[in-house]
């Protein structure tokens, strides 16, 4: 079986080719801030994208014949974990997708790729909506605004598992926090397979990160909607792509901010170790909702191939259980042995309803 899983992320897009379990093309094409300027909304990027992973194939030398393209989920409605057919309801819920984020776009480059290939499937599995949450995990200080999960589940679950087989373990019996670092942040109380609490990783809380703003004093944040200084469509950029460390220093290259704080940069030190703080504090906050019984702290994602931001964060952590560092992430990966199951009738695959 081969199998192309695109996996659009808000600083990159990936792309795999896998034959049955083998990987024969890993690749990370990734997108400047000056490069997504032009496109006043993740959706039009959609043709952007696509062309470039088509260009990588090409590139690559790798012919176009695949029995199954399997893309990231997007914020569709929240859904159980699992491997979802793209159909025309997913398809419908990808483009009026009621937040922004490049995982809209994985599922809809793989349902057109599939169309001109006779035979071809596309999927999606363990989008960004899936939903586990306990319900007091769910109330917020306003009954207008529930908290909701949307996070890194593709990559939470698939990290939590190798943790698990690594240790002769079952995930299913453990408690872990694992917190994905790349362009988004998110924490997670996983208890015992479930992803029990989750910060809304896209726009609104947790951490700031790379290109979000996390939590933000809301008071003021109600006064800047009615300065007048910004549209909806800005402001809403303000929180999601351009805030985190590329508001504060024009950047979300993790190696060129350090490069910077190597040369003596106290400002770029000062935000950076900020982020961390407010990372090291989502930590220690799951561990509360897990009452201090947690076998692992995991940390993931691109960030976690920084040896600063990682000491520092074991510095601040260490004392409430082992910390496991699985530097970049293994979603291709998942994303590849999911469609792998489905094909083979190993995974149940299901129908998005809308």
């Amino acid at each position: 079986m081969k199998i192309l899983a695109i996996n659009p992320g808000s600083t990159s897009t990936k792309i795999a080719v896998y034959v049955n379990e083998s990987p024969v093309l890993v690749h990370t094409i990734r997108h400047s801030v000056e490069e997504l300027t032009p496109y006043a909304r993740v959706i039009d990027q959609y043709d952007f994208r696509k062309q470039l992973v088509l260009r990588e194939l090409e590139n690559s030398n790798v012919p176009f014949e695949f029995d199954a393209i399997i893309g990231r989920g997007g914020l569709v409605k929240p859904i159980p974990s699992g491997v979802y057919e793209v159909n025309d309801a997913l398809k419908h819920d990808l483009v009026h997708a009621t937040r922004s984020h490049a995982s809209n776009l994985g599922g809809l480059i793989a349902a057109e790729l599939a169309v001109m290939l006779p035979g071809c499937r596309a999927f999606i599995a363990d989008p960004v909506v899936v939903d586990e949450l306990e319900d007091i995990a769910r109330i917020s200080g306003s009954p207008l605004l529930p908290r909701v999960s949307i996070f890194h589940a593709l990559n939470h679950k698939a990290i939590a598992r190798r943790y698990a087989r690594e240790h002769g373990v079952k995930y299913e019996e453990q408690n872990l926090i694992v917190c994905h670092l790349g362009g988004g942040i998110s924490v997670a109380a996983h208890r015992q397979g479930r992803v029990v609490d989750v910060n809304n990783a896209l726009d609104g809380e947790g951490p700031f990160s790379p290109e979000r703003a996390g939590t933000l004093p809301a008071g003021e944040l109600i006064n800047l909607c009615f300065t007048g200084r910004f549209t909806r469509e800005e402001l809403q950029k303000q929180v999601t792509g351009r805030a985190g460390l590329a508001a504060h220093l024009g950047s979300t290259d993790i190696l060129a901010i350090m490069d910077r704080i190597n040369k003596g940069d106290e400002h770029a030190a000062q935000v950076m170790d900020a982020m961390i703080y407010n990372v090291a504090k989502a930590i220690g906050s799951e561990a509360v909702v897990l009452q201090g019984k947690v076998d692992a702290i995991v940390l993931t994602g691109g960030i976690a191939h920084s040896d600063y931001v990682v000491s520092k964060l074991k510095a601040y952590v260490s004392f409430l259980g082992e910390v496991k560092v699985y530097p970049g992430e293994d979603e291709m990966g998942a994303l590849a042995m999911n469609a792998l199951g489905a094909l083979s009738g190993e995974l149940a695959v299901k129908e998005y309803l809308g």
